[in-house]
């Protein structure tokens, strides 16, 4: 097990983003080290997808710095950041056949040099990842003949096999049933505590409550509140941003939060 290192994975500094005209989150500051993982909740639209993006250098932010692995974006090597930093995301079409091996394959680009091509041993850990997401034996399906919660399962194995230090999921739990959930964020928790961090996309605030270590909540009107799960995940501000009464209730040893 790779030990934990105190420098940040990631770190923001007065960072905001814009929409066109609309501010989707005002100044915030973050560091977030190899064994945490940060939750980015509110309703939809607030612009938790874009910030993931801005994470993962898809785009600039309106103000402030980011920086990955102690570097700005523009110091990274293409390929360096590739192996650093992976996304999950939202949704991914298949626009043309190939099997299940194949497309988790995809995931090892990174490591391969520009004209590498699979080895057994990428395929050996691909077949691990395939095994850790519970599609053992499905290596020669189609992808397009796959249920969406399967999909999902294969978008999860092929960034496994990327292996990045930096995991950026963007709603992890689509599609797949409560069975699955549990057992993706349980995959993806066993997965910090080999030095990574994780930034997660999740709509459902008490799986944010078992999961989070620290918590960026949007309110879909420009503001947010960052810090550690247990000082955002509060009644009042769910309650704000939610625009819904939401009451805390203690139940088994365990936080939940339920619509009053």
């Amino acid at each position: 097990m790779e030990a934990l290192s105190a420098e940040p994975l990631l770190e923001a500094e007065r960072l905001a983003l814009k929409a066109g005209d609309r501010w989707l989150c005002c100044e915030f500051s973050l560091r977030l080290k190899a064994g945490e993982c940060l939750v980015l909740l509110g309703p939809n639209g607030a612009g938790k997808t874009t910030l993931l993006n801005t994470f993962a250098g898809l785009r600039l932010p309106a103000a402030g710095s980011l920086r990955l692995g102690g570097r700005l974006g523009s110091e990274w090597d293409r390929t360096a950041l590739a192996r650093f930093r992976g996304l999950l995301a939202q949704s991914r079409p298949e626009l043309f056949s190939s099997s299940v091996l194949e497309s988790v394959l995809v995931g090892r680009h990174p490591h391969l040099g520009r004209w590498g091509w699979e080895g057994e041993n990428d395929k050996q850990i691909a077949l691990d990842a395939l095994r850790e997401v519970g599609l053992s034996g499905f290596e020669a399906r189609d992808v397009l003949t796959l249920s969406g919660g399967e999909r999902q399962r294969v978008a999860i194995a092929a960034l496994l096999v990327q292996a990045p230090r930096l995991l950026l999921l963007d709603e992890p739990t689509n599609h797949l049933d409560l069975h699955y959930q549990i057992a993706v964020l349980e995959l993806f928790r066993r997965q910090l505590a080999d030095g990574r961090a994780a930034v997660m996309v999740l709509h459902d605030i008490n799986l944010a409550s078992r999961y989070a270590d620290h918590v960026i909540l949007f309110d879909g009107r420009g503001n947010v509140l960052a810090g550690a799960s247990e000082e955002v995940l509060r009644e009042d501000c769910l309650s704000h941003a939610f625009a819904h009464p939401i009451v805390r209730i203690e139940q088994g040893g365990r936080t939940l939060f339920m619509p009053r």
